[in-house]
């Protein structure tokens, strides 16, 4: 019984972390991080395919910082690349981008303006969760499947306390009687 009650208290924690990415991910943290869903291998083995991502911008850029820049939207993600080169031309910097697994630099390079942020750590596999959530079946396993589990768990303890009142009810009538009956025998003898 033990080993269901840790289980249920994990799920229970895994739901709300997955909940709280979900709204980080939405919206801005304090502090202006960015949180965000890798949705390519480009940067294998570094940072995974499926993975957060969270990022900072920063006052400067280095070569071989990690950056997310783009414009993410419904359609377009934001994308996560290393810092390969850095130009600058009357005095405004731009950068050419590489994922780590591919094979050559991006085409176009990146003004300051379009980086979100420099990456300041990833979190594997756990945009999966995420992602699903993000669609409505999975939002609807994310609220549904917690808020039932706790409702039974609070109906199971509700049930149990009913018992223990019955219980302690149904003992106290039969004390009653057993001291009336033991009353009674005591003014007959």
């Amino acid at each position: 019984m033990k080993i269901l009650r840790i289980i249920y208290y994990l799920f229970i924690a895994v739901i709300i972390i997955i909940a709280l990415l979900l709204v980080v991910s939405i919206f801005s943290i304090t502090g202006n991080f960015k949180v965000m869903v890798v949705q390519s291998g480009s940067m294998e083995p570094a940072i995974h395919t499926g993975s957060i991502v969270v990022a900072k911008p920063a006052a400067e850029y280095k070569q071989g910082d990690i950056i997310s820049f783009g414009k993410a939207s419904k359609t377009k993600a934001s994308v996560t690349h290393r810092i390969n080169e850095i130009k600058e031309v009357n005095g405004v910097k731009s950068y050419v981008t590489k994922g780590d697994a591919n094979n050559a630099p991006d085409l176009g390079e990146t003004a300051q303006s379009e980086i979100i942020g420099k990456v300041l750590f990833s979190v594997p596999y756990a945009g999966y969760a995420v992602d699903t959530a993000k669609k409505p079946f999975g939002f609807m396993l994310i609220i549904v499947i917690p808020a039932v589990i706790i409702i039974y768990d609070e109906l199971r303890k509700v049930k149990d306390e009913i018992i223990k009142i019955r219980a302690k009810k149904k003992e106290a009538k039969y004390g009653e009687k057993i001291k009336k009956e033991s009353g009674e025998e005591a003014k007959e003898a």
